[in-house]
Order: structure tokens, then C-alpha cells, then sequence
């Protein structure tokens, strides 16, 4: 499609008389023009932002322009038949429907109605919204649709099967339209979307929206994150590709997800990398479950790191993890507490097996041979732990960019490292004289 084809064709001194009333209320006198664009956009919006930059507000404001017919988004034409496609159902209802920014919140007087038995939102005018989840790509089979809004795409979990289903549902309309608004993760669609010359994609760094934020959340992540590869893809909005001396890459991960649980595992284990203490700003406490399967590949089951926590609160979860997959044994890096990691484990349940484990290389070096496993192909996930492979994509040889402790991935390395690496010995010289 050309780019003159998706003008608008109206201009702020051409209105109709009929919608000048509603406008002069509307979002438009509130908009920042990285919502609310002057330009022509093609039929894909791509809209990567920071946290709290507006996205959600704008997908919102979005919708209802469709809905009800106004300039720029519709062209002058009145959308009824659309989709809200979400990470999950709870977060279309949640955050897109009736979070502080949503659809139900912005909609002013012409509020839709959700009708939870039937998935969907319907307005007085006739336009209907049904609501779809990631998680369920062939959900989106069957119906039909003139627009659609997905949020946090970056974060889907099939990502790829649920845009490729809702490109065939888009097939009603004169003109039929996609905004996708999220958090940039380096993701095959992100990339490709990225590159594609017929998608409008707009960046909004989180400090454009500081007038609506608290002052207390501005200073304090700029100055824990300003500068940091977290900070640029969290806060300005930025596509950060892989760490060039990173251990993951994305690739790697991207091949990691089984689509269930084997039915049989050789040993199962939760590793426990327990922080040096319970201060709000202390290291978490990385808790990570792993199991081996029949064929001796691994499979990471579940990511139940803790922050902030005290011995007792990581000692009880850990413990939960042990007796909800029926783990053989606790694997706990005792570096940092020595035999307190084992005493505080026993007071939550005194009957679960502990293996201490004692740190003698660098966090880098211990790791090595576990991404191995991964290139190797012999390591899968159980699903997508998004803040566990945002840290080993992020792990380099000084460790993780903005200067915490990479807890996940150290317990990862540990509970790999148990099942599928044995007893390694350190390397030494031999005295041959």
C-alpha cells in the first residue's frame, strides 16, 4: 500500500460540524504527538515504548477513535468488528480493558460493556471487541476482523503462530488495521516488523510521558538504570540485540521451549542461590527447578526467583518448589551462609535433602560449560521465563550490564550443572619434576 493511500482524509480545518462538539473533549487536546501523529501511517502500527510512556492509553484511545469514527486513526469511518489480543485473557481484562489506562477507564461516555461469559466488549453503537490470548494462537481460527490492537507482543508466548492467525482474521472492512504496542524484545516478529518497509513504527521513551509519573519513580530509575542495556529497552523504548560477549543469545533461546512436560524424568532438582541478606535493595534469591529427561537432556521447569526476601520466606519457597515437582533434593550454593542455608532450610521442613554447593571459579567460568549444553541443543524450557532469559542474554564476562547479581542464572548453573555435569574438577598444575 502507498504511503498516500493511509492519509487521513481529514485535517483539523475540515471536520465535519456533527463531531466538533465530541472533539474539543476528546484525547487530542492531551496527546503527545508520538500518540497522536500528524503523519500518514500505513495500516501496521508498531509502537515500542518505555514503561509508563502511554502505550496502553494510546492503544485505548485508539480503539475508541475506530469505534466511534474519529480523525486520524478511522479516516472518517467507524470500526465494529475488532480484536484485543493479549500476553494472556486476564491481562486483556486487566491492564487493556480496565486498567488505569484502558478501554473501559478512557472510553468517557461512551463506556462499552464486558460480557465476560462471551470473551468480549460491546459498545451502544453495535461495534464488538472480542478478546484473545497469545497463549492460544488457533483461538483466533474462525472469527473476522476490521482492526486489532495487541499488547505487549515482546512478551508473547507464541508469538509468531498468534500475528500469522490474526493476519488471516483481518480480512473485513475497507481498510483493516493493527496497532501493536509493547515493551521491545528482541523476538523474531519484533525484528521482522522492525524491518518491514510497509509497518509505522513509532518509539516512546518513558520521559516523554513524565508529566503523568511520579517524580519519586523518574529519579529513582534514572538513577539505577539510566545508561544500562535494562534502562534502554525498559525506560527509552530501544530494540537491544545481543550482548556480543554474551554466553545466550536469543537464537539459542528461541529454540529452547518443549511444548509440555515429559512424561517421565530421571531427577529432578531446585537449585537455591540464597542471597547475603533481606534488604530491599539485596541481591534475590535465584530459585530455579530442573529436571532430566529420559535421554539425558535437560529441561528448566520452573523460574520461582524471590527478591527481597528473608532466609525464612526463600527457605519456604524453595522448600514449596522441592515438593511441588517432587525434586530429589535442594542443590544450595553455600558461599554466602555456609551451614545457615542448610539450618534455615531444615526449620521450614526438615525432611528435604540438601546438597550444599561451594562457588571455587568465577560466576563466568562455571557457566561456560552450561551454555554449551545449550548450543549443544541438550537444554529446554518448559515455557518462556522471560526475566531469566532477558539475564542470560544479558551475562557477560563482567557479568550482567547494569551491575546486579545475575541470581537466576546462577541457579540455573547450578541445578544444570547437577544433573547433566556431575562432579567437575578444577583444573590444575601438575608437579611432573
Amino acid at each position: 500500500m502507498s504511503q498516500a493511500r493511509s492519509q487521513s482524509k481529514w485535517s483539523s480545518g475540515s471536520l465535519p460540524k456533527r463531531l466538533g462538539p465530541e472533539i474539543e473533549a476528546e484525547w487530542v487536546g492531551a496527546a503527545r504527538l508520538s500518540q497522536y501523529p500528524l503523519l500518514p501511517i500505513f495500516d501496521t502500527w508498531l509502537v515500542t515504548g518505555g514503561r509508563g510512556a502511554g502505550k496502553t492509553r494510546l492503544g485505548a484511545e485508539w480503539v475508541n477513535a475506530l469505534v466511534r469514527g474519529f480523525p486520524p486513526f478511522s479516516g472518517g469511518r467507524r470500526y465494529g468488528c475488532l480484536a484485543l489480543v493479549g500476553e494472556t485473557l486476564s491481562d486483556v481484562r486487566e491492564v487493556m480493558i480496565d486498567g488505569p489506562s484502558g478501554l473501559s477507564t478512557v472510553a468517557r461516555r461512551h463506556r462499552p460493556r464486558f460480557e465476560p461469559s462471551r470473551r468480549r466488549l460491546v459498545w451502544d453503537n453495535g461495534a464488538v471487541a472480542q478478546i484473545f490470548s497469545a497463549e492460544d494462537p488457533d483461538s483466533l481460527r474462525g472469527p473476522q476482523f476490521d482492526a486489532a490492537w495487541c499488547d505487549e507482543v515482546g512478551k508473547w508466548r507464541y508469538a509468531e503462530a498468534t500475528f500469522d492467525m490474526l493476519q488471516f482474521g483481518l480480512r473485513v472492512g475497507e481498510r483493516p488495521l493493527q496497532l501493536l504496542t509493547t515493551t521491545p524484545r528482541p523476538i523474531p516478529l519484533i525484528r521482522r516488523l522492525m524491518d518491514d518497509p510497509l509497518v509505522t513504527v513509532t518509539r516512546m521513551p518513558t520521559m516523554e510521558n513524565a508529566n503523568n509519573l511520579a517524580d519519586g519513580f523518574l529519579r529513582t530509575i534514572e538513577r539505577r538504570y539510566a545508561g544500562t542495556r535494562l534502562g534502554r529497552q525498559e525506560l527509552d523504548g530501544e530494540l537491544i540485540a545481543d550482548r556480543p560477549d554474551a554466553l545466550w543469545t536469543r537464537a539459542m533461546l528461541e529454540a529452547a521451549p518443549v511444548e509440555a512436560m515429559p512424561e517421565a524424568l530421571q531427577r529432578i532438582v531446585v537449585a537455591v542461590d540464597p542471597p547475603a541478606a533481606s534488604r530491599r535493595t539485596s541481591d534475590a534469591c535465584g530459585l530455579v527447578a530442573a529436571g532430566l529427561d529420559a535421554d539425558g537432556n535437560g529441561i528448566v521447569l520452573h523460574d520461582g526467583t524471590v527478591k527481597a526476601a528473608k532466609p525464612q520466606e526463600w527457605a519456604s519457597r524453595a522448600v514449596a518448589l522441592y515438593h511441588r515437582f517432587g525434586a530429589d533434593c535442594l542443590v544450595a550454593e553455600v558461599n554466602q551462609g555456609g551451614e545457615m542455608v542448610a539450618a534455615v532450610i531444615a526449620t521450614v521442613d526438615p525432611s528435604v535433602p540438601v546438597k550444599p554447593v561451594r562457588a571455587t571459579r568465577g560466576k563466568w567460568l562455571r557457566a561456560e560449560p552450561v551454555a554449551a549444553l545449550y548450543e549443544q541443543g541438550r537444554v529446554r524450557h518448559l515455557k518462556r521465563f522471560a526475566e531469566l532469559e532477558d539475564e542470560m542474554c544479558d551475562f557477560g564476562l563482567d557479568g550482567l550490564s547494569s551491575g546486579h547479581s545475575p541470581d537466576r542464572v546462577d541457579a540455573l548453573v547450578w541445578a544444570l550443572t547437577e544433573l547433566m555435569l556431575g562432579k567437575r574438577r578444577e583444573p590444575r598444575i601438575r608437579d611432573l619434576g
